[in-house]
């Protein structure tokens, strides 16, 4: 965990400041290495969907060591073991999906936390440097892990009032796809009056002196975001701008895109 890191990220948030990142989907970690290089203030590496394994995580993860980088694992779903283990091998936080209550907050916050305040166990894996950094580690995880709510569901928002009163949470992250889908506009990234409940959702995490995050859709989208009060902004996924990328140059060689 790089302790310096994460309390630049927070500090920024808490001035207000948008930090930046990438949605990792993709087995090389030299993508992550690309972020860090571009100075990308956060990646999140995604074990819920698509194919990626521990030891994918673990090298996305090795790619952000020493730098100013946070990574953070979306684990697959609220579970004390997958949130120890990403945590254990060396996770400066975890992005939790689909939370809907504050009790399921609360508990997310607890699997990520060491005891008395939560049900962490003490492992000696890459977190601790292999046991030798145990004490100093154990001393500050639990000021600094991050726990990131994943925001994509209509019955979260009708909760956001209780959400944002858990302990241990400063930053929401919305789903805009899900939300759409559990509003019954599945496959619409933002169906009919889902944008403005998302929009009322955020205004209630900004009252409450908490921040939230989005994945941009694009340069102009990316703009209305800042504007709208999103500061965790998502450049895109390391697949969707390989994509995007590819189909502008094959628009401008007059190539149509399959």
């Amino acid at each position: 965990m790089k302790f310096a890191a994460i309390d630049r990220f927070k500090e920024k948030l808490k001035r207000d400041e948008p930090v930046y990142g990438l949605w990792v989907n993709l087995e090389s970690a030299s993508i992550t290495e690309m972020a860090v290089s571009s100075g990308l203030d956060w990646v999140v590496v995604d074990a819920e969907h698509g194919h990626l394994g521990w030891h994918h995580i673990l090298e996305h993860l090795r790619a952000t060591a020493r730098s100013d980088t946070i990574a953070l694992v979306r684990v697959a779903e609220l579970n004390i073991g997958l949130i120890k283990r990403a945590l254990d091998i060396g996770a400066d936080g975890v992005v939790i999906p689909w939370i809907e209550t504050a009790e399921q907050l609360a508990e997310a916050v607890s699997f990520s936390r060491y005891p008395p305040e939560g049900k962490r166990g003490i492992g000696g894996d890459r977190a601790t440097r292999w046991g030798q950094g145990t004490s100093d580690y154990v001393a500050q995880a639990n000021d600094r892990i991050l726990v990131v709510p994943v925001i994509e569901s209509v019955r979260a928002a009708d909760n956001i009032e209780e959400l944002v009163n858990v302990p241990g949470v400063e930053v929401f992250f919305f789903g805009p796809a899900d939300f759409s889908s559990s509003a019954g506009y599945a496959g619409q990234w933002e169906g009919p009056g889902v944008a403005e409940q998302i929009l009322a959702a955020n205004d209630v995490i900004r009252e409450s002196g908490k921040s939230s995050g989005v994945v941009a859709t694009s340069e102009e989208n990316l703009a209305d975001r800042r504007i709208q009060g999103f500061r965790m902004i998502g450049l895109g996924s390391d697949s969707g701008l390989l994509l995007n990328g590819m189909k502008r140059m094959l628009d401008a060689a007059g190539h149509e895109a399959r």
